[in-house]
């Protein structure tokens, strides 16, 4: 089917800019984001979801079609809907409202893996946000991670913690469980504070490597990145730019990052690839 398999919610986006009245269209989801940012490098990509029989979710059949994401495994519902978000500014920057609630991606079960493409593939890929959308959800990540890993497949896991979807006290049962999983994990640095109660990166991730992943990639925003195995470790600075939207970043690392360590098999090498 595919090298790369992502797993997760696509979110269609209605965007209202600063001083605008209307909203504007676009896509979301991290790891819809991040299965496109992969096969723009160049992979070979599939996505795993549930959309809803609608405009919206017409909408993603198209964007994945012209981004060469496979969507053999995209399953359409006829009762639950393409889940929503809705950005508009505040004076704290970005302010986001979702209508997700019963989306037809919080309705995947174990059964809706693809388990044949998962045994097949290279990599697959599920985020904390994967697994915070429903009960049910969560089960299918499980499912699905634990099936790759009894195939040999390796298991990427990006903790991308919203505490819109849930309790911190629930995100912390779940994410270190599947982080545990997890052969490279993609932590950010203030998800990862909260979700450990530590505070120090490099602790952090001494933490991360204790629980499974032989990798660990964590941003630090404006001060780049860490990548680190348990024999390595490389802090990579941020390259000057002007900040203009910061949503989706990490996502684009992540994609980055999965398509060049299929190629190298390195991951400081695709470290700084998915740095810049």
């Amino acid at each position: 089917m595919a090298d790369i398999i992502s797993i997760g919610e696509p979110l269609f986006e209605l965007n209202q800019g600063r001083g605008e009245a209307v909203f504007r269209p676009g896509h979301g989801g991290d790891t819809s984001n991040a299965a496109i940012a992969a096969a723009r490098q160049g992979a070979s990509v599939a996505y795993v979801t549930a959309i809803g029989a609608d405009q919206f979710g017409d909408d993603f059949l198209a964007l994945w079609k012209k981004e060469g994401v496979d969507t053999s495994a995209v399953r359409r519902s006829p009762v639950a809907h393409t889940g929503l978000y809705f950005v508009t500014h505040g004076p704290d920057g970005h302010v986001f409202s979702y209508m997700r609630a019963g989306s037809a991606a919080s309705r995947m079960t174990p059964e809706d893996m693809p388990a044949d493409a998962i045994r097949s593939a290279k990599i697959v890929h599920a985020s904390g946000i994967s697994q915070a959308i429903s009960s049910s959800a969560a089960d299918a990540v499980f499912h699905a991670l634990r099936l790759a890993r009894a195939a040999g497949v390796l298991v990427s896991y990006d903790t991308n913690l919203r505490l819109r979807l849930w309790p911190l006290d629930r995100a912390r049962a779940v994410i270190p469980v599947a982080a545990g999983l997890a052969d490279i994990l993609r932590p950010s640095l203030d998800d990862a504070r909260q979700l450990t109660g530590l505070d120090d990166p490099d602790r952090i991730i001494d933490f991360y490597l204790s629980i499974g992943p032989s990798i660990v990639a964590m941003t630090l925003g404006d001060s780049g990145a860490i990548v680190a195995t348990r024999e390595k470790r490389e802090r990579l600075p941020a390259r000057a730019a002007q900040l203009v939207d910061a949503t989706g970043a990490g996502d684009m690392v992540t994609g980055a990052f999965l398509a060049e360590y299929l190629l190298t098999s390195d991951a400081f090498a695709a470290g700084p690839y998915a740095n810049v």
